[in-house]
């Protein structure tokens, strides 16, 4: 079959995989987060590509600078929070410059889908001096990836290949190409170049300032910035998922449309301003094209329509439009975003027979103030469990509660959950920290096997890695150990009352305390399930005590006790048969089915 013709299906991800595939990458390291999971988990597939998951953002990059320094072309993925974490090599590895063509992909979440914030990653590009990408759909995002290697081969920099949520998931049509091998020449000792101390990096820094400059010509000069001839009363700068609104919604506008937006090119925009009567900036998120445009005195409209808060839709396009008299004539149901179905709306919650529930029950029973972290387990902060009281950030659980020891008289246990991915990813060095600072908290590492969150990936614990080979699996207890824990404990969370007597004992004792709460994951990497369970509705007196568990199997039923209290009924289909219910229940009327 001839590559070179054949057309598919791709969401954005699996697009970014084939055209890592095609430009030859080598090394592709990445952390699972959503949006951006699936570009290394179909990059795995691919022969000629070693793909890892690395326990976390800053690691990825960093084995992807060692794989660049040695000559191979490098793709490192992460969500936009994860540039966070990577911020520290890549705001150096600017500076170094690279040897193989290294891109790093930032898949931004706009609307805070899965996401603590929707920080607009441009910023980092400008911030780190540095070329961006910003693709508009599948064909570009795979396209746009070789193109980036080639730049970071042509300038000597790390390249910022941008999505966001509507570019990594949405689906469309890509035409395929072959691969092309590039040989890997190896390590070179460039101390000037790799060495980063002050005498060198000075001289870096003007490199680094060298570049820019070239790449302002460059950005003034390439295809992947476009002028699309339309009517001249309107012109329209814009790029990314925001330019196939734009489009859908000024089809008849005159465009620049903008793939390559750090730096921006300015020439090109003045003189496509002077060719329109009235010039739009319109983007997602925060005014970064707008500002600048404004700052090199180019008059311009943009965030006075278009919000900054929220992702982007066609719809809230219009409404901005309608606003700023740009759009008339358009009616109510012009504005109205058409929703499919009639169904209840269902908050996001924990799965039935997941081993988190009968943890935070028994947190509760102790009413502890309980610090949180990102993972599945964060869902118990909402009602009816109502058990996780904070979440702020990778691995900050664990600094939280040392912070609220060290401040007040605790009135209630300080605890602090992580899972299991996260605690590996960020949770060590707070834990080291408290034990250190001899803190009177207790850690509850929420073990259950995998990474839950981003759909079953594999972490230093489960034993296996992306590539699917066997490797030794961490073990908790024992790592906790070596950090200085001197009081550790093991729970099953599906055995709810030695759960809540191990963490009543543990959290009156003086000192650090780590508990790990060893429960497989019901769902990966295979579903968990055994005899369902049934409420005997005779008996049943209404009390609500299952229903305070929120498993989804379990629900208010039509028949009333006397008193007229709701009795509970339990879905034999959803329930996985892990007896949490039963154990809780305080007149014994839930049994299993059989």
């Amino acid at each position: 079959m001839d590559r070179e013709k054949v057309r598919v299906l791709l969401s954005g991800n699996e697009a970014v995989a084939h055209g890592a595939r095609e430009a030859g990458v080598q090394l592709a390291t990445a952390y699972p987060g959503t949006p951006s999971t699936e570009i290394l988990e179909n990059l795995a597939k691919f022969p000629g590509v070693y793909a890892q998951w690395s326990p976390n953002e800053k690691v990825a990059f960093e084995v992807g600078m060692g794989g660049s320094m040695a000559g191979a072309r490098t793709l490192v993925a992460m969500k936009h929070v994860g540039v966070n974490v990577a911020a520290d090599p890549l705001m150096t590895f600017s500076y170094t410059g690279i040897k193989g063509g290294f891109v790093l992909v930032s898949a931004d979440d706009p609307g805070m889908h899965s996401s603590q914030n929707e920080q607009d990653n441009r910023f980092y590009a400008k911030f780190a001096k540095i070329p961006m990408l910003e693709p508009s759909d599948s064909q570009e995002a795979k396209d746009f990836v070789g193109i980036a290697l080639d730049i970071s081969e042509r300038f000597d920099t790390p390249v910022l290949l941008r999505l966001t949520t509507r570019i990594s998931h949405s689906k469309g049509i890509v035409e395929l190409g072959s691969r092309k091998e590039y040989p890997v020449s190896g390590f070179d000792r460039n101390v000037t170049k790799y060495v980063m101390m002050p005498i060198y990096a000075r001289k870096r820094h003007e490199v680094v300032e060298e570049r820019m400059e070239k790449l302002r010509k460059f950005t003034e000069e390439t295809p992947l910035n476009r002028v699309e001839e339309g009517d001249r009363s309107l012109g329209v700068v814009a790029g990314g998922i925001s330019y196939n609104y734009a489009k859908e919604v000024l089809p008849d506008a005159s465009y620049l449309k903008v793939g390559f937006s750090n730096p921006l090119p300015i020439q090109r925009i003045e003189k496509f301003a002077r060719s329109v009567d009235q010039l739009l900036v319109i983007e997602e998120l925060e005014p970064f094209m707008e500002e600048q445009i404004r700052g090199a005195g180019i008059h311009c409209r943009g965030k006075e329509f278009v919000p900054n808060q929220g992702e982007l839709t066609p719809e809230k396009l219009k409404e901005g439009l309608v606003r700023a008299s740009i759009l008339s004539g358009l009616t109510k149901e012009d504005l109205t975003v058409q929703k499919a179905g009639g169904g209840f709306p269902r908050p996001p919650v924990l799965c039935p027979g997941c081993a988190h529930r009968g943890l935070y029950c028994a947190l509760n029973k102790l009413k502890a103030d309980v610090l949180g972290d990102i993972g599945c387990y964060t869902l118990a902060a909402l009602p009816p469990l109502e058990a996780l009281h904070s979440c702020i950030c990778m691995g900050a659980s664990i600094g939280n509660a040392i912070g609220v020891e060290r401040v007040v008289n605790p009135k209630a246990p300080v605890v602090a959950v992580i899972g299991d991915s996260t605690f590996l990813h960020s949770g060590m060095t707070p834990l080291l920290d408290a034990v250190y600072n001899k803190s009177n908290i207790t850690v509850i590492i929420m073990d259950n096997r995998i990474t839950a969150m981003t759909g079953g990936q594999h972490h230093p614990a489960t034993g296996n890695t992306l590539m699917g080979e066997k490797t030794k699996a961490v073990d908790f207890w024992a790592l906790s150990k070596a950090l200085g824990v001197d009081q550790v404990f093991t729970v099953d969370p599906y055995d709810y009352n030695a759960t809540l007597e191990t963490l009543k004992r543990a959290v009156i004792l003086p000192g650090l305390k780590v508990v790990i709460s060893r429960g497989p994951c019901v769902i990966f990497p295979k579903k968990v399930r055994g005899k369902p369970y049934r409420i005997n509705l005779e008996e049943c007196n209404g009390c609500g005590a299952c229903l305070r568990l929120g498993c989804p199997a379990i629900s208010a039923s039509e028949e009333r006790t006397d008193k007229g209290l709701a009795k509970a009924i339990i879905d034999e289909s959803l329930c996985t048969g892990c007896d949490l219910c039963a154990q809780i229940c305080p007149i014994d009327v839930i049994e299993a089915v059989g």
